[in-house]
């Protein structure tokens, strides 16, 4: 017979409850510094290991040995003198009265992840680790149906963990995102304000704004610009009549997207959806009563042919991609932001506006998602511009439209 473990819980600030009860198979929390991520997840790993049978295993993976040595020595702490726990230091695992296992691992060879059947997990400053690490990490989760917590600061948007988040914010199936801000721990009072003012003034500010904000700098390789993008947001889509369309169409895994601007170039309508070509067709014949530009590259050219003969081409344009005609397109773009001559909600757009990318290659510039990745809206909301221009220079009172060269 097992003894009986009667275990106190601590104290809990209202998000790391969030985080910690969420219904999620995996939460990604990107959290400012010293915000009690690691207590409560050190926490919720410890209650997890006494739900389980003997045999079970616990990971607590860092990306080196000494970051995973630091939360072993945290939890054994709170376990000297109890004999009902056997602590093996060598080994950096302890065994609960269940016969569970906890085990801190270090992520710095992702092999050595491999093999186990693990019930939980909690990867700990999962942006500073190799993607690799989160592959191995993964599989042990697979047989189990495990969950697992990633948790960490935020590190550029090129990191494979931040591209993981986007897609959490997304709505990806059992994920969740999570986004701890100095703000926050100070309002739950584990952090004094004036320790983030004095971090301000010690700190570069992309270093500050990462470790105190959770809001990864820029990397370099944006056509937009972050802080264009950011000046481009709105609380909510505009109520206004949309008064033109912009459409991408799925392909394989990706997302079929509909983006409507309105007058003032505010996204007035937006639906983003997985399904059949009969659903795609079948939503874009009720919506598309007004000048819409798709792309009509590959697969969804017989979807457009169709959509011309029953609405004509005078109101429906085939948009096709090259490199030129797609970097001409994103150019357009890139100057609507600049010049804020679009707006547009937070959310899955401005997820994909972050992560977007162009690099310079042999035969001239690429703009595309980073691999992995979604540019579903981005490409809806460029052709949904470039229809936008097209409405404008036809009208009687035309808005500004901006034209030049895209920012390097």
């Amino acid at each position: 017979m097992q003894p009986k473990v009667v275990i106190k819980e601590p104290k809990l600030a209202n998000y790391q409850q969030a985080i910690l009860n969420s219904p999620a198979r995996f939460t990604i929390t990107e959290a400012c510094t010293k915000s009690g991520k690691t207590f409560s997840h050190i926490w919720w790993l410890f209650k997890e290991a006494h739900l389980g049978k003997l045999g079970d295993n616990y990971w607590w993976v860092a990306p080196v040995y000494g970051q995973a040595e630091i939360a072993f020595n945290r939890m054994k702490n709170k376990l000297i003198g109890n004999p009902l726990y056997k602590i093996n230091l060598s080994k950096l695992t302890i065994t609960t009265p269940r016969g569970t296992i906890i085990s801190f691992k270090s992520a710095e060879n992702s092999d050595n992840l491999y093999g186990d059947d693990v019930r939980s997990a909690v990867f700990d400053e999962f942006t500073r680790a190799r993607e690799t690490s989160w592959f191995a990490l993964r599989t042990t989760l697979t047989a189990t149906r495990g969950k697992c917590k990633l948790i960490g600061n935020a590190k550029g948007k090129k990191n494979w963990g931040y591209l993981l988040g986007a897609k959490a914010r997304a709505g990806e199936a059992e994920y969740e995102y999570f986004r701890i801000t100095a703000d926050d721990a100070v309002s739950a009072g584990i952090l004094e304000q004036g320790e983030i003012e004095q971090a301000k003034r010690d700190l570069p500010e992309a270093v500050f704004l990462e470790l105190y904000y959770a809001i990864p700098s820029d990397d370099g390789t944006n056509p937009f610009g972050y802080g264009h993008i950011r000046a481009c947001l709105i609380e909510n889509y505009s109520t206004q009549p949309s008064i033109c369309y912009g459409v991408d169409l799925a392909k394989s895994v990706d997302y079929s997207v509909l983006l409507g601007l309105d007058r003032h170039g505010q996204v007035s309508d937006f639906d983003r959806w997985q399904g059949s070509w009969e659903l795609t067709k079948n939503k874009l014949n009720h919506k598309l009563w007004l000048p819409t530009a798709i792309d009509s590259t590959g697969v969804g050219d017989p979807i457009v042919e169709e959509l011309q003969q029953s609405k004509g081409e005078k109101l429906i344009e085939a948009y096709k991609f090259s490199s030129a005609s797609k970097q001409q397109l994103m150019e357009g773009l890139a100057v609507a932001i600049q010049q804020q001559l679009v707006k547009f909600p937070d959310g899955v757009l401005r997820d994909e506006l972050d992560s977007f990318e162009f690099i310079h290659t042999r035969t001239g510039v690429r703009y595309s998602a980073p691999e992995g990745s979604h540019d579903d809206t981005v490409v809806a909301l460029a052709l949904a511009y470039h229809k936008y221009k097209q409405v404008y220079q036809k009208s009687s009172s035309p808005l500004p439209i901006g034209f030049g060269s895209i920012r390097n």
